[in-house]
C-alpha cells in the first residue's frame, strides 16, 4: 500500500513518468484490479520516449492485460527496428511469441543468434521456435545445443526425447541415466527428467520400466502441487447453477467481420488436429490458441483470475455484448482476409456459455475423445508444469474429466445446438464424413483438400507440433492398455 501511495503520488507530479506507471499496473495486476492495469498499461503507450528497453517494458505490460492490438502496433516503434543488442532481440521475440507470430518471433532469435547470443535459455527458445516452424531437425540440434551448456535441464530433455520417437539405434537413455543420477532429487527437473525417461522407454516397447518412470514422475509433481479437486466441484457446479438455460440466452448484437470459430476439449482429445483440418479452409485462418476471450472475461469481472467463485458470483452483472465487441476488437486481425478465424484454446470448454452469450454468431466445436485414451494421454503428458496439477494423480485426473463431461452435459442441456462434437476417433476413422459435418455446422461448403493436413504449412505452437505435420493416421488408440493393470482405477472412474 505504502509502494503504490508512493508511485500514486509521483504521478501526481509527473503524469507522464512511464516507470511508475508500469510500477503502478504490477501492483494493480497483483491486488486483482485488471481494469486499473489495463488503464495504466494503454496510458503508459501515449507517452512513450524513444528508449526501447522502456518500449518492451510496456509492449509486456499491455500483453499482461490482453491488449493485444496495441501490443502488436508498439512493436512497430521505430525505436525497436534499430536494435541491435542481442538480449534486447530476444526479449522482443518471446513479444512476439505471446502475439502469435512465430515467423516474426524466429527472426528475431535468429538475428539475436548472430549477435552472439549464446545462453542455454537462448538456445532453448530458438530451438522451440525452429520446431514451432517446421524446421525439427534444425530444432533437434539446437536443444542439442542447449544441454551442452546446460546439462542437468530437464525441460530441454524433455523436449528432446519427444521431437521424434525414439529407436533401439537412437536414443538418449545412457544420458538420461546419468542425468537421473546428478540431479537434486525432489526438484521439477527431477521430475521431467522421469517424463522424458519414460517417454523414451515407451518408446522401445520397454513397458514395464516405462511406468515405473512415469509413475515416479507425476508422485514428484503432485506432491509439488497446491490441488483441492473439491474446490474444482464446487466451482463448477456453482457455474452450472448459475448458467440457466434464461441466464444463457445470446446478448442482442450481430457482430460484424470475420468470427471466431472456437475448438474446446480436454487437452490431448485432438484440438490441434482439428484446428489443422478446419484451417485448410480457404474462408478459415489459424489464430492459434488465444487467451484472448478470458481475458475480456477476466477484464469485466475486475478480477485476477479468469474463472474463480468470485467471476462466477459476478457474472449476472456483466456487460456480455461489450465482452464479444472487446474480444472481436483484439482478435479479427488474427483473420486475415477470411471470413472465420479458428480460436484453439481448450480450456474454453468451462467458458462456452460466456462465449455464445457474448458472441452468437461463433461456432464452438468440441472435441470428444475416448476417456481412458484421453486421460491416459494427459497423465503420460508433463504440461506447463502447475497449470494442469490435476494432471499429477490419476483420482484427481478422473474427477477433473468427470467435471468437463458435466459441464459439457450441461452445455448441451441448456443451450441446445450451440456446441458441436466432434469425435476423436471418428474424425482420423473417416476424415472426410467428419470434416463435411464441422464444416456444415460452421457454415462452411466443403473443400476436399481440408483432410490433407500435410499441405498446412501454418505453424504449430503445440505438444502436437510434430504429430500433425504426419498425415492423418489412427495410430494413438487405446495406448493406455499397455498399463491397463496399473490404471484400473481410473478406469473404473472413468469409463462409460
Amino acid at each position: 500500500m505504502a509502494a503504490r501511495i508512493a508511485l500514486e503520488s509521483l504521478l501526481q507530479r509527473n503524469p507522464v513518468h512511464v516507470p511508475s506507471m508500469l510500477a503502478l499496473h504490477a501492483i494493480a495486476l497483483e491486488d486483482g484490479r485488471v481494469q486499473a492495469a489495463t488503464a495504466l498499461a494503454l496510458t503508459a503507450v501515449e507517452h512513450l520516449s524513444d528508449d526501447p528497453e522502456l518500449i518492451i517494458d510496456v509492449v509486456d505490460a499491455l500483453l499482461q492485460v490482453g491488449e493485444t492490438v496495441v501490443a502488436r502496433d508498439t512493436l512497430e516503434h521505430a525505436a525497436l527496428a534499430r536494435i541491435g543488442d542481442a538480449a534486447m532481440l530476444a526479449r522482443m521475440a518471446k513479444l512476439r511469441r505471446i502475439l502469435g507470430d512465430h515467423e516474426g518471433s524466429l527472426a528475431l532469435l535468429n538475428r539475436a543468434d548472430a549477435a552472439g547470443m549464446n545462453s542455454p535459455e537462448f538456445r532453448f527458445d530458438r530451438a522451440h521456435a525452429l520446431i514451432f516452424n517446421g524446421h525439427l531437425q534444425e530444432g533437434e540440434a539446437e536443444l542439442e545445443a542447449s544441454l551442452r551448456l546446460r546439462p542437468l535441464d530437464g525441460m530441454t530433455t524433455l523436449s528432446l526425447s519427444r521431437v521424434r520417437k525414439q529407436t533401439s539405434e537412437r536414443n538418449h537413455l545412457d544420458r538420461l541415466r546419468q542425468q537421473l543420477q546428478q540431479v537434486a532429487a525432489g526438484t521439477d527437473d527431477q521430475a521431467i527428467l522421469l517424463f522424458a525417461y519414460y517417454k523414451e522407454l515407451e518408446d522401445l516397447g520397454r513397458y514395464d520400466e516405462a511406468w515405473d518412470a512415469l509413475e515416479r514422475a507425476n508422485a514428484a509433481m503432485y506432491a509439488r502441487q497446491n490441488h483441492d479437486p473439491d474446490y474444482a466441484w464446487r466451482l463448477f457446479d456453482g457455474l452450472i447453477e448459475r448458467c440457466t438455460p434464461e441466464f444463457l440466452q445470446p446478448a442482442d448484437v450481430v457482430h460484424e467481420g470475420p468470427q471466431p470459430i472456437f475448438i474446446i476439449g480436454m487437452p490431448r482429445s485432438g484440438t490441434t488436429l482439428m484446428e489443422r483440418v478446419i484451417s485448410n479452409h480457404s474462408q478459415v485462418t489459424s489464430a492459434g490458441e488465444l487467451y484472448d476471450f478470458g481475458m475480456q472475461l477476466r477484464w469485466a469481472a475486475d478480477n485476477q483470475s479468469i474463472l474463480d467463485e468470485r467471476v462466477v458470483e459476478r457474472l449476472p452483472g456483466l456487460d456480455y455484448a461489450d465482452i464479444g465487441r472487446r474480444y472481436l476488437n483484439r482478435t479479427q486481425w488474427r483473420a486475415q482476409g477470411t471470413r472465420f478465424f479458428v480460436d484453439k484454446m481448450p480450456r474454453n470448454w468451462m467458458l462456452a456459455g460466456m462465449i455464445h452469450r457474448a458472441l452468437p454468431q461463433a461456432r464452438i466445436l468440441n472435441m470428444v475423445r475416448d476417456p481412458m485414451d484421453v486421460c491416459f494421454s494427459n497423465f503420460r503428458t508433463w504440461v506447463m508444469g502447475e497449470s494442469f496439477p490435476w494432471n499429477y494423480d490419476l483420482q484427481a485426473l478422473a474427477a477433473h474429466y468427470l467435471q468437463y463431461r458435466k459441464v459439457l452435459a450441461h452445455w448441451h442441456a441448456a443451450m441446445p445446438g450451440v456446441v458441436h462434437d466432434v469425435s476423436y476417433s471418428e474424425l482420423v476413422r473417416d476424415p472426410e464424413a467428419t470434416t463435411r459435418k464441422a464444416l456444415a455446422f460452421c457454415g462452411l461448403e466443403w473443400e476436399p483438400g481440408c483432410v490433407d493436413i500435410t499441405s498446412n504449412k501454418a505453424v504449430v505452437a503445440t505438444l502436437s507440433a510434430a504429430q500433425v505435420r504426419e498425415p492423418i493416421h489412427q495410430r494413438f488408440f487405446q495406448e493406455w492398455r499397455h498399463y491397463e493393470k496399473q490404471l484400473q482405477s481410473l478406469y473404473e472412474a472413468v469409463a462409460l
